[in-house]
């Protein structure tokens, strides 16, 4: 078993000369999850500004609040969860700097299972939150591999990945919770940049998770014989 330090570590040596890469793929998915956003945001900044035209921008707010669900499920968690977190594990183990390309592969490619594994994720999370935040946490925890074996193990249906990733990181969420815990002193520097500094934050968070899903995976194998 590694250390945070560790998988910053390897995390620093994937980044190392892919910094570019790396910082363009997070202006692109910025600028991507903005346009999800957006219309909600848009309509919204409408309906306070121009009262005068009430009857057309409540309706736009209605049509963009009613579909921000579905933008969500169909985009920013395919988008973010799958192809962005798995194009930089590409990049920590086999060294591909197509980040942003990887990005996009990842995330249509399978997409129906990707949207469906992130769906059924985020429903376990939030029905297990419904009883208690901290079962809410600890799920989270508990699911937080599944992006990574959706990809490894296309042979799994999007059921299979979530039990997987339960029993991968079994005795191995505090670890996780640990290591994001290290990671607030980056968090409070993008918020002092004026979110400036996310656009580093993000590639060295998602190859840092990405060692992480590494070690507990290497784990997992060696201590079963199958999955």
């Amino acid at each position: 078993m590694k250390n945070n330090q560790d998988y910053k570590n390897a995390a620093l040596a994937a980044l190392k000369g892919n910094w570019a890469p790396a910082l363009v793929a997070s202006v692109t998915v910025t600028f991507v999850i903005c346009l999800i956003i957006a219309p909600t945001y848009c309509a919204n900044m409408a309906a306070f500004r121009q009262p005068g035209f009430a009857w057309v921008t409540e309706t736009l707010m209605k049509v963009f609040n009613w579909t921000g669900p579905f933008r969500y499920i169909l985009l920013l968690y395919p988008l973010m969860m799958v192809g962005y977190q798995v194009a930089h594990n590409d990049l920590l183990v086999s060294g591909d700097a197509r980040v942003t390309g990887n990005t996009f592969r990842h995330t249509f490619s399978g997409y129906l299972r990707n949207v469906w594994a992130m769906f059924l994720m985020y429903m376990f999370t939030f029905l297990w939150a419904l009883l208690l935040f901290i079962p809410g946490i600890i799920k989270s925890l508990a699911y937080a591999m599944t992006p990574f074996i959706i990809k490894d193990y296309p042979e799994l249906s999007a059921n299979q990945a979530i039990n997987l990733s339960m029993k991968m990181m079994k005795g191995r969420k505090f670890d996780l919770f640990w290591l994001t815990l290290s990671f607030l002193g980056w968090v409070l520097l993008c918020m002092l940049s004026l979110g400036i500094g996310l656009f580093w934050f993000m590639p060295y968070w998602q190859t840092t998770l990405a060692a992480f899903y590494q070690d507990v995976k290497h784990d997992y194998i060696n201590n079963n014989t199958n999955l």
